[in-house]
């Protein structure tokens, strides 16, 4: 069975990680959002899907390479699947099932074999999506879009919606009429993305968003103002506006981060050294975990006591001991953040806040 999404979703991310199988193979390549380059793509996949098994005759069965293989093939030919494609796609393969992510980040192209899928890369995605929902709020107005990083903005149909302030109930004064107003966006739009993790970003005066915010009930909602009029601005403006917004709101979170990461450092509260991280994760000690995107470590961590085997092969034996890492901070309730390089506290390939002093 093969199946594709875009973004996933935290069960599907929980379930990738939770994964074990002598045989699983993990793909990202480039790809491009243009269909006729749809062909070109297929033929860098089956080179991927060729090394894949190079590398799995070394240590799987037969029947699992086969099954691999044969999964990837039919993938390779869906020329209506390779029609529309994002920035990247992610390629997880067992010997009975495919399951693909079309991606709005540009990752590098790789090929990981091992018992375990290979999920730093994919973290980049549900790090920094490039991906946002945006309210267009008036009082006379109300619309929900879904902006990607270049694609043309896509109307959210959602039911139960109020039309504008006037038609949304209450009585006649006009505070708690527009209170009652945003209230009632706030319950429709709990039907429609309130299992989304994708950023809100309100388009709206202030008094307006004033008022939204202090009935709001989703929580990722981006503190950022957007400054503008949202009744003469047209969708394709919004959402350029709405991605200068959201490389805010990223470059803030990071920042914040970042100050955080100094103030638990000087607290006992930081690690910086992976073969330390990954025994305090291993214990649950990690509250927050940035990782770089682009690193590989090659090794593997005891089940038990989080100790750190390097190895100098990244072959089929051997897994990413910082993936490994994200994998057990994740399990534990922690958060992950996948990030290049210079945006890892103290230079390494990971760091970590702590839950506690240990």
């Amino acid at each position: 069975m093969t199946t594709h999404s875009d973004l996933p979703t935290r069960a599907q991310l929980g379930r990738l990680f939770e994964h074990r199988g002598d045989a699983s193979v993990t793909i990202y390549l480039p790809t491009t959002r243009l269909s006729q380059e749809g062909h070109a793509m297929s033929l860098t996949l089956a080179q991927l899907g060729a090394e894949a098994r190079r590398q799995l005759e070394e240590s799987a069965d037969p029947s699992a390479v086969e099954g691999i293989e044969a999964g990837i093939n039919d993938l390779v030919e869906d020329e209506e699947f390779w029609k529309f494609q994002a920035d990247s796609l992610a390629v997880f393969a067992t010997p009975d099932r495919v399951q693909t992510f079309r991606l709005p980040n540009e990752l590098t192209e790789m090929v990981e074999v091992s018992d375990r899928f290979h999920l730093k890369p994919l973290l980049r995605s549900t790090t920094f999506p490039q991906a946002a929902y945006v309210l267009r709020l008036s009082k006379a107005a109300v619309q929900l879009l879904e902006i990607g990083p270049d694609a043309p903005p896509v109307d959210v149909p959602v039911p139960d919606m109020p039309d504008d302030a006037w038609g949304s109930g209450g009585n006649h004064f006009f505070k708690a009429r527009d209170r009652h107003y945003v209230r009632q966006i706030d319950h429709a739009l709990r039907g429609v993305i309130g299992n989304s993790d994708l950023p809100l970003i309100v388009a709206a005066t202030e008094s307006i968003d004033g008022l939204f915010r202090a009935v709001n009930t989703y929580p990722h909602l981006v503190e950022t103002r957007w400054a503008g009029n949202a009744e003469e601005t047209t969708d394709a403006e919004l959402a350029a506006d709405a991605r200068t917004v959201l490389d805010a709101h990223y470059a803030a979170e990071l920042a914040e981060i970042a100050e955080l990461f100094g103030l638990r450092a000087s607290q006992g509260r930081a690690a910086t050294d992976v073969a330390e991280i990954a025994r305090l994760a291993t214990i649950g000690a990690v509250d927050t975990l940035l990782v770089d995107i682009d690193a590989s470590v090659p090794g593997s961590v005891d089940d038990e006591t989080g100790a750190v085997t390097f190895d100098d092969d990244d072959d089929a034996v051997n897994y990413g001991v910082v993936d490994e890492i994200a994998r057990r901070v994740y399990l534990t309730g922690g958060r992950i953040l996948a990030v290049r390089a210079p945006e890892v506290p103290g230079g390494g390939t990971a760091a970590a806040i702590l839950r506690y002093a240990v």
